[in-house]
């Protein structure tokens, strides 16, 4: 993993474990950089980012896979209000003029970033989404009264069935992922690699947790993984049995994972979903709505440029 210096490392403590050079060199090994702003020898602003290389020139920047969010990650500010904004311009706009050349720019940005204009004023483009949370001053009763019927009779049905046990076994949990995705006849969508490399980069920092959900014949019905950090637990993946689904073990585990944070004193974060049938379920525990930035720029003369070469490269003989 390549360096990074001491004043940054400070800086990140504060930062998602997904801004971690750590975290960054599992999901992205050697190809990540930070750009940085300073104040003097005080970093006060950085943006993290991953790339790919294209036909050995063109440089993507984009979401890493396993990763949720990034973006720019600013110096706290207590100053007035407009200050602050002011602030951000310029910090923001710092981060920009940093970027190295690239075709093409794409993040989702962390949720507390509620201002991109720096960014649309330098010509990106922004979509919203949506993810969903679970605030740590939640309580646990007003929380389960938030949730829907079904997933309450979930619960109640699956603990009667199954227990849940935290495990170090990854093999286990990525066979319940590989059985969910060939149930919609589909592969995983990231390598098994990638998840290994993940996991144990998470679990020498202790920051994830497997939970899994095994009935008395010792059959796994579900698992679920989680990412933390010191403020949210992130749900990150999840997986399941399609023989043993109508336990309702998915939604006992979540239900565990949120009970753990708010115990914890830490948000729970499912990390949202554009997919219609899966944001009915993490909207079904009783979870806020949260909106982030999906910001995006190309370089129109680069990406024509690729465009052309790509379709010379793959030109039929």
């Amino acid at each position: 993993m390549k360096d990074v210096d001491r004043p940054i490392l400070a800086f990140l403590e504060g930062a998602p474990v997904f801004f971690q050079p750590w975290w960054l060199e599992a999901v992205s090994p050697g190809a990540w950089d930070y750009v940085v702003a300073k104040r003097g020898n005080e970093v006060v602003a950085v943006l993290p980012y991953t790339f790919k290389i294209r036909l050995q020139r063109f440089r993507l920047i984009e979401m890493p896979p396993l990763t949720p969010y990034l973006g720019p990650w600013l110096r706290p500010s207590n100053g007035k209000y407009a200050n602050r904004l002011g602030e951000e311009k310029d910090l923001m706009s710092e981060l920009i003029k940093g970027l190295p050349p690239f075709a093409r720019f794409h993040q989702d940005f962390e949720p507390s970033i509620t201002n991109w204009l720096p960014f649309y004023w330098k010509g990106f483009e922004q979509t919203t989404r949506y993810t969903y949370r679970i605030p740590r001053t939640a309580d646990v009763d007003a929380i389960w009264s938030e949730t829907r019927d079904n997933v309450r009779t979930d619960v109640r049905k699956s603990q009667k069935v199954v227990s849940v046990t935290e495990t170090e076994e990854l093999d286990d949990f990525l066979r319940l992922s590989r059985l969910t995705f060939a149930r919609q006849n589909k592969t995983l969508p990231y390598s098994e690699d990638l998840v290994r490399r993940v996991d144990a980069a998470c679990a020498q920092r202790r920051a994830r947790t497997i939970l899994l959900a095994r009935d008395h014949d010792g059959q796994m019905h579900a698992g679920v993984y989680l990412v933390s950090d010191k403020d949210t637990v992130f749900y990150l993946m999840g997986g399941g049995d399609p023989q043993l689904r109508n336990s309702g073990a998915t939604s006992l585990l979540v239900w565990e994972g949120i009970q753990r944070a708010i115990a914890e004193g830490k948000q729970f974060d499912f990390e949202g979903s554009m997919i219609e049938p899966v944001e009915r379920f993490v909207r079904s525990f009783g979870a806020r709505q949260i909106g982030y930035f999906n910001v995006k720029k190309e370089s129109s003369t680069i990406v024509t440029l690729y465009r052309l070469l790509w379709k010379w490269t793959h030109r039929e003989n």
